[in-house]
Order: structure tokens, then sequence, then C-alpha cells
């Protein structure tokens, strides 16, 4: 997804010169105020060495509410996932795009680390193997309220060869004795090549990670290109912010039985309309999510309306429905149309 404004083709480029012209832009450093002429790339392009960037793939591990999808936030500087208090509230890999003229960061937000038990957690924890593969640097964050011993044991078990950070979060929360002590537990593991402790609401904590974690990048090409802040769609993320919902207004199972399909997306002349499915497993669960007299489902509807006119920039006209689907969750043909 791109930022808003990025699709504008600046005049006298065709589309296929159009990687050059970004090319040449970012690594000069031009603002898009003032499009170069062709001659002035032409000359750039043959004058300059162009050395590479640091680039690489930096990918968040650890149990559930470990303040992984805080961090991606504040990381990027965009609502890419969804937080809440409540567990395993990520389910799916969150990519966010950090690029300026001297690096491109990848940073993966990952499912917290489970033991599975119905296939959607299968799915969730295939999402965490494909962040194992292909990680240049690793963030291995916990909770300092955590079990040290369980988190030890997790952390030991992804057998990672990169480079790894082990991120001790939310300090804010506890005295400076129990920061000291853990951070002297977690530098004697071995996979701790590095220490450092964090709120993750912190932004001057996430500035000094994200400069950490650019000195371990390789030099390579960007991944991406400069306008992009994640490689997931509009519709995607309008799903999420819609699921936001129901782990904020609901309690007990239904978070963890509901899941959101965005069916309609279209563009309209003064608004986006938007229609969405809230997939539930049982008729009780519906009737719950739509309250009494419609009451609950209109509250998901305007606030998550809210978010999704902040997100998109744009007026919204969303319409949800709630549809029962019987263990949708053990179902490889549900899960594979909802995105899992």
């Amino acid at each position: 997804m791109r930022r808003q404004g990025s699709n504008l083709r600046p005049s006298g480029y065709e589309p296929d010169e159009l990687p050059l012209l970004y090319f040449a832009m970012w690594s000069a450093n031009i603002g898009c105020q003032s499009i170069p002429s062709k001659q002035f790339l032409i000359s750039y392009l043959c004058l300059t060495d162009h050395s590479h960037v640091k680039a690489g793939y930096v990918n968040i591990f650890g149990k559930p509410n470990a303040g992984k999808s805080t961090l991606l936030n504040a990381l990027t500087g965009e609502k890419l996932a969804i937080v809440s208090p409540k567990v395993q509230t990520t389910r799916h890999r969150i990519k966010g795009i950090v690029t300026t003229p001297e690096y491109q960061v990848i940073f993966s937000d990952t499912p917290g680390i489970i033991e599975p038990k119905y296939k959607l957690h299968e799915k969730m924890m295939q999402a965490v193997k494909s962040s194992l593969e292909d990680a240049d640097v690793a963030l291995l964050m916990l909770d300092i309220w955590d079990n040290w011993e369980e988190v030890d044991a997790i952390f030991s078990g992804l057998r990672l060869k990169v480079p790894r950070i082990v991120l001790i979060n939310k300090i804010d929360t506890v005295g400076s004795d129990r920061v000291r002590e853990a951070k002297e537990w977690f530098a004697a593991r071995p996979y701790a090549k590095q220490v450092m402790t964090m709120s993750a609401r912190n932004p001057e904590d996430a500035r000094r990670l994200l400069e950490t974690v650019v000195a371990l990048l390789p030099e390579g090409d960007a991944f991406f290109p400069e306008d992009e802040f994640t490689d997931l769609s509009e519709r995607f993320l309008v799903g999420e912010l819609i699921r936001e919902k129901v782990f904020d207004f609901f309690e007990d199972e239904i978070p963890y039985h509901t899941t959101v399909l965005v069916h309609e997306f279209k563009q309209k002349s003064t608004l986006i309309k938007i229609g969405a499915n809230i997939i539930v497993q049982r008729e009780t669960q519906k009737s719950i999510i739509i309250g009494e007299g419609g009451k609950m489902i209109r509250k998901i509807g305007t606030e998550a309306r809210k978010e999704i006119e902040q997100f998109l920039g744009q007026k919204v006209f969303l319409e949800l429905f709630v549809k029962v689907r019987p263990k949708w969750r053990e179902n490889d043909l549900f899960l594979k149309e909802y995105g899992y």
C-alpha cells in the first residue's frame, strides 16, 4: 500500500520511465515539489557512484501480548497492526516498511508463539515460520512480567542464526531493580547477542531501536518502492480495524471466534463504500454482536468508520453484516477465503 498522493505521474515521463525517475530522486534526495528533467537524470546517473543502501527484514517474535504490534506501529508511524490488551490479537504477518535515502527496513509483526489447538492456530504459526526463514535481524520481544523460563524456552527453540536483539518491554510498569535483573538474566542466554530495555509506546525508545537495527542490516538493493509503507492491501487493513472493535467491545470467546471479510470496497465520487461481513461460529454469537435492537453492531460500525476514515483520509460509508459459519477456524476452505 502506498502513501496518499503517490499515484500521480509526473508530467513528461512515460510509465516505464518512472522507476528511473524515482530512483534518481530518492538517491539524490530531491523533493517531489520540483520534478527534475530527463537530461538532469541522465547526467546525475552517469556521474554519481551509487552505493547500496542498508536493506533487510527485521522480524519481531515473542509470546502473545508482548507488545509486538505496538512496537511495529511505533517504528513505522502507521497503524498497521491492531492493538488490544487481549492475547492472540495478531493472526497474520504484518509488514511495515521504513525507507530513507540511507536504508530500507521491512519490519514484520508476527502472531504470538503458541501451541496450536486448531487449524487457524496452525496457519498463524506458519506465518511465524515464514518470518524465521527470511529474517536479516530478529527482535525477540518479551513483556517484563512474563515467565522468563517460558520465554527462554521459546526463544531457544527458534534456533535463529541471524543477529538477535532481546527486547525487554513494558519497563515503565516495574521498578529499576526488576529491570536490571531481567537484563542480566537474558544477557546470559546464548541467543542474546544484545539486550535492550524499552517501552514500545515511547517514541525515543523506538528511535533508538531503529538506529540499532539499521547498523546490523546488510547492504543491498531496496525491496520496495520508497512510497510504500506496507505490502498489505487497503481491504485487509480495513478488515483489521473492524476486527479490532470486536476485541474492544466483547469479552470471553467472541473475539477469538470472529473474523472479518471485506467483500466490497468501491470508490464513489465523494466517499468510499465498504461492505464487510463479521464471521462467527454460532447463532448465539451473532445475536451478541448484533445486540438488542442492533445496538452493538451500530457501535462497532460507528467506531470502526471513524478509524477507517482517519486511515484512508476520505469519507466512508460502512455497511456491516454478521454471518454464521460453523467451525470456520477448522475449515480449510473458509480459512483460505478469509485470507489465512
